[in-house]
């Protein structure tokens, strides 16, 4: 079943969260924002997803309404469904610029409607996409993990939808975490391995204290949703060694 993370009167904030069946695939969010009769969905996922979130989304709105589908970086799970929706959708298709040359790829070259015109690409200093009466905020995170890679904040649920930034790997309720101390082991591999550097962690957590988000929702695992959780989370990324700083020259891996 979806869950509601924000509503109002005009603007309302879904996560789907337990679409991936099985040993389908790895656990995934997608999310959709609707404000007043426009759409964005974040982060659809591959093949795998398109048929069941595309009926879950169905139960909010038409697909031929749907607005914006919003990429955070190129990874199959996140938008390896791309040809899909340009085919069953109007929505246009929001990505790093880095990537509009290499999502295309997933997409029949004999494909009607699929062309530029289909695609609104980021610059890497991020942009302000309009929705409705709002707007979503594409918030650079370059290199964690991709090298074009953005986060969508929204301003009026004062959500960050962080990506593959905080992911965990859990089987349990999609309730916010509670205990931090718990939760870590489930980030932590997936972070040492998957995010560039310290230097580019140390940088997004400022960047994201400046936001001030109520909640941090990944696209694996569960939200962070209280102040406390939020700042233990920031204050973990902060001090996390991993990607290029783990590397040991004399690692045979690497010789």
């Amino acid at each position: 079943m979806p869950t509601e993370l924000f509503r109002n009167d005009s603007h309302t904030c879904i996560a789907f969260h337990d679409l991936v069946r099985g040993d389908d695939g790895v656990q995934a969010n997608q999310f959709l924002i609707l404000d007043n009769g426009q759409s964005a969905l974040i982060d659809p996922g591959g093949a795998l997803l398109y048929t069941p979130l595309s009926m879950a989304v169905a139960r909010y709105l038409p697909l031929k309404e749907l607005t914006y589908v919003l990429a955070s970086h190129q990874d199959p799970d996140i938008i390896g469904s791309v040809d899909r929706w340009l085919m069953y959708s109007p929505a246009t298709i929001v990505c790093s610029r880095l990537w509009g040359r290499f999502i295309p790829h997933g997409v029949p070259h004999y494909q009607k409607d699929s062309g530029a015109d289909r695609y609104l690409l980021l610059p890497d200093q991020g942009a302000d996409i309009p929705l409705g009466k709002t707007h979503l905020r594409a918030v650079p995170a370059h290199f964690l993990h991709s090298v074009g890679n953005f986060q969508f904040y929204d301003p009026v649920s004062r959500i960050l939808f962080s990506g593959d930034m905080g992911a965990s790997m859990v089987d349990t309720e999609y309730l916010p975490v509670r205990d931090f101390d718990a939760h870590v082991p489930t980030m932590a591999g997936f972070h040492r391995r998957y995010m560039a550097s310290n230097k580019v962690c140390r940088l997004w957590a400022r960047r994201v204290r400046a936001l001030a988000p109520l909640m941090i929702v990944p696209q694996h695992g569960l939200p962070f949703a209280d102040p406390v959780t939020i700042g233990r989370f920031l204050d973990w990324i902060e001090n996390l060694t991993c990607g290029i700083d783990l590397i040991d020259e004399h690692d045979p891996v690497f010789a």
